[in-house]
């Protein structure tokens, strides 16, 4: 063991070298990746920082404003976000988001339906999260990602008139906004509970081709929610489609195959 150690501590010394003396930013990248395993947690694996994604001026203006207190794997979810809106341009139908936070992702999407009709139906308690249940497991509690309703609208403010926010409990005010279809919908909030009512809600009401993105899918923080998308669409022909970044999403009339990573 003490050997082991020894090595691994040799060949980051030598990473480091040559990242300082070489400007090798490869090896720079790999020590502190090392180090995370070796001090943080042994399966930790990080973004490649080289993607040119991460250098588009808009990316970095966005990240500044919404991402500053989250991580760089936040940033990816966000950046795929962006890509499947493009998914959904020609699909009829308004957005909405269930889960706001600070409405980083809404901004997202509203830039993704710049130039069109379509309306953004925001919906959160702005009071965190509600009480977790016995599916939930134990990393949240009640009042998380609390954010006010009006730093909400305040971020969004450059689309006013697009968007439309409902303060309250899911499924509370769904009932609001039942007679309108949808193109995109972003599920963010946590819970096995919400999670379930906001899918039998919106899968039905979803124009074909329409994309549902379940942003808590697949955490180890979130088996409520990974477990109720499971049981919602064990059914359905569409099946969640995991992303790298975290999260998965469901193309609304498109039947999926087998994911041939899962057991």
């Amino acid at each position: 063991m003490i050997f082991k150690n020894l090595k691994k501590f040799y060949t980051m010394c030598k990473s480091i070298y040559l990242a300082k003396v070489h400007g090798d930013r490869e090896a720079g990248f790999r020590v502190i990746e090392r180090l995370a395993k070796l001090l943080v947690y042994p399966e930790y694996q990080f973004t490649d920082p080289t993607v040119a994604w991460w250098k588009f001026s808009k990316i970095q203006t966005f990240s500044r404003r919404f991402c500053l207190v989250e991580s760089a794997m936040s940033l990816d979810r966000k950046f795929a976000l962006s890509q499947l809106m493009r998914l959904v341009s020609g699909v009829e139908g308004d957005t909405s988001e269930c889960g706001v936070y600070n409405g980083g992702s809404s901004y997202i999407i509203l830039l993704g339906t710049a130039g069109t009709n379509k309306i953004h139906y925001l919906f959160d308690s702005y009071e965190g999260l509600s009480s977790p249940g016995d599916k939930d497991g134990k990393y949240w509690t009640p009042g998380d990602l609390n954010y006010s309703e009006s730093s909400v609208i305040d971020n969004l403010k450059e689309f006013s008139g697009r968007f439309v926010s409902y303060k309250g409990w899911i499924p509370d005010r769904f009932n609001e906004i039942s007679e309108r279809r949808f193109s995109f919908v972003h599920i963010d909030v946590d819970l096995y509970e919400p999670t379930l009512n906001s899918l039998e809600f919106f899968y039905e009401r979803m124009n074909p081709g329409g994309i549902i993105l379940i942003d808590d899918y697949g955490f180890q923080t979130c088996p409520g929610a990974t477990e109720a998308v499971d049981r919602f669409l064990e059914t359905m022909p569409e099946k969640p489609v995991m992303l790298p970044s975290g999260g998965a999403f469901i193309l609304k009339g498109i039947t999926t195959g087998a994911n041939v990573w899962q057991e």
